[in-house]
C-alpha cells in the first residue's frame, strides 16, 4: 500500500525534520501540525504499529482517526528494544531538528529517551514531551485518559450545560479534546524553540502538561468562582451563563439559542411574529424575572415554534435580527458549509483504502506556504527502506 502524493509548494517548515515517537493522540497531533506546515515528520512505530491504527471509527478496516492524525508523515518501524534499531533512531535524531513524544517517564528511561539523556546526546535537538500531568507527576497519574484530563482541568463538569445532576459529566467536544488542545500548545512551543535553535544552535526540552493546558483555557464562569465572585456548587446550572437558552430541535436538526437581555427578547419576538404567548412575558423578564417557571414556560412555547423551522434559514434570519442563535452542525454538514468551502478548509486528497477523501486542514491561510495534504497517512513501515538507505549514505 502506498500513499498518493500530490505536488505542492514547499511549506513554511520545509527543510526541518521531526522525529515522532508519540503513541497517543496528543503527541501525534503535535507532529501533525508541524507536518501540515511542511516539516518532514518521520513517525517511529513499534512492530505492530501505533495504537491509533487500532482506534475507530474504521472504514474498510482502516482507522479514520489514524488517517487524520498522520497525513503528510512517513512511517518507520523500529523495535527500540533491539540495540541495532535503537542505534538507528539515535542516528536519525542526530540529523533531526526536533523530537516529539508523549510517553511517561518510566518508558522514556527504559528506552534511553529521557530529557537528560537526549540533552546530553543531542544538545541541538528540540525535545517535546506531552503527558497528562507533566514531568514529575506520580506515575499512576500519567495513565489518565482524556476524560480524566478534561475533568481535572475543570471543563467537563459543565459540558454540556443543563445536564441533570444524576448524569455523569461528558468529555467535552469529542473524546480527544484535551489531546488536541495540548497538541496546539506543544506545536507552538516546538516552533518557537526551532526559531531559537536557528539563532543559537541550541535545543531545549519542552514539558507540556495536558491538564495545565485545560487550566490555561479556563472560561469566565470558572474564573468568577476562583476569584470568589461566585460560589462553586454541585449543581451543573451553577456553571451556566443564565437565561433560557439551550439546544432545540428544529425541522432538519438542532439550533442553539443564547438569550439574556431585553434586546435579545424583543428581537426574538419580532422573528417569531410576536405571538400571543410571548406578550404574556414582561419585556425585561430575562433581566429581572428569569425564574425557573418562566424559563420552562418559554422553552415549551419556543420548542413548538422552532420545530417547524429549517435550521440554516432561521438562524441566518435570527442573526440578522440580533438574536444569538446558531445551527448545531453535524460532521456531515461541515464539508458542505458555504464558508468552509470558500476558504478551502476541506481538501480533496486520495487515500489508498478510502479513495477520495475530504481532509480537514487548518484554521489559517498562508499566502506563500499554504497548507496542503501532500500524502495520505502512511502504511506501516512504508518508509523503512528510504530511511535506511539515507542512513547508509550519511
Amino acid at each position: 500500500m502506498t500513499a498518493q502524493t500530490t505536488a505542492h509548494p514547499a511549506g513554511a517548515l520545509a527543510g526541518l525534520t521531526v522525529i515522532e515517537t508519540a503513541e497517543r493522540v496528543s503527541g501525534e497531533y503535535t507532529a501533525k501540525l508541524l507536518a501540515d506546515l511542511g516539516a518532514t515528520v518521520i513517525k517511529i512505530e513499534a512492530p505492530g504499529g501505533a495504537p491509533t491504527r487500532r482506534m475507530g471509527p474504521f472504514k474498510a478496516g482502516e482507522s479514520a482517526l489514524f488517517a487524520y492524525l498522520n497525513a503528510n508523515k512517513k512511517s518507520v518501524v523500529l523495535d527500540l528494544a533491539n540495540p541495532g534499531e535503537r542505534a538507528l533512531l539515535d542516528r536519525l535524531l542526530a540529523r533531526a531538528d526536533a523530537l516529539v513524544d508523549d510517553h511517561d517517564e518510566p518508558w522514556a528511561e527504559t528506552h534511553a529517551l529521557s530529557p537528560a539523556v537526549i540533552a546530553q546526546a543531542h544538545p541541538r535537538l528540540v525535545h517535546c514531551i506531552v503527558t497528562p500531568f507533566g514531568q514529575g507527576a506520580p506515575p499512576e497519574w500519567q495513565t489518565a485518559r482524556p476524560i480524566n484530563v478534561i475533568n481535572a482541568g475543570g471543563w467537563a463538569y459543565h459540558s454540556p450545560s443543563e445536564t441533570p445532576n444524576d448524569k455523569p459529566p461528558l468529555k467535552g467536544a469529542g473524546r480527544f479534546l484535551s489531546d488536541y488542545e495540548a497538541g496546539i500548545d506543544a506545536a507552538l512551543c516546538v516552533m518557537a524553540s526551532l526559531l531559537r535553535q536557528r539563532r543559537t544552535g541550541m535545543g531545549q526540552f519542552i514539558d507540556i502538561s495536558e491538564v495545565e493546558v485545560q487550566l490555561n483555557r479556563i472560561d469566565c464562569v470558572l474564573d468568577r468562582m476562583i476569584a470568589g465572585e461566585a460560589d462553586p456548587s454541585a449543581a451543573r446550572t451553577a456553571y451556566d451563563m443564565g437565561g433560557p437558552g439551550t439546544s432545540f430541535a428544529c425541522k432538519d436538526g438542532h439550533v442553539f439559542l443564547f438569550m439574556t437581555t431585553r434586546g435579545h427578547w424583543n428581537a426574538l419576538r419580532g422573528l417569531m411574529g410576536d405571538p400571543a404567548w410571548a406578550r404574556e412575558f414582561r419585556e425585561d423578564w430575562l433581566e429581572f424575572d428569569c425564574v425557573p417557571a418562566n424559563v420552562a414556560r418559554f422553552r415549551q412555547h419556543f420548542a413548538a415554534w422552532i420545530a417547524g423551522q429549517d435550521k440554516l434559514p432561521i438562524t441566518e434570519a435570527a442573526q440578522k435580527a440580533g438574536v444569538a442563535m446558531v445551527p448545531v452542525n453535524t460532521a456531515a454538514d461541515l464539508p458542505r458549509h458555504e464558508q468552509f468551502e470558500h476558504r478551502g478548509f476541506f481538501q480533496q486528497a486520495g487515500h489508498p483504502v478510502f479513495g477520495p477523501v475530504a481532509y480537514p486542514t487548518a484554521c489559517y491561510r498562508m499566502s506563500a506556504t499554504p497548507v496542503r495534504i501532500a500524502s495520505a497517512a502512511p502504511a506501516l513501515g512504508a518508509d523503512n527502506r528510504e530511511v535506511e538507505a539515507s542512513d547508509a549514505d550519511a
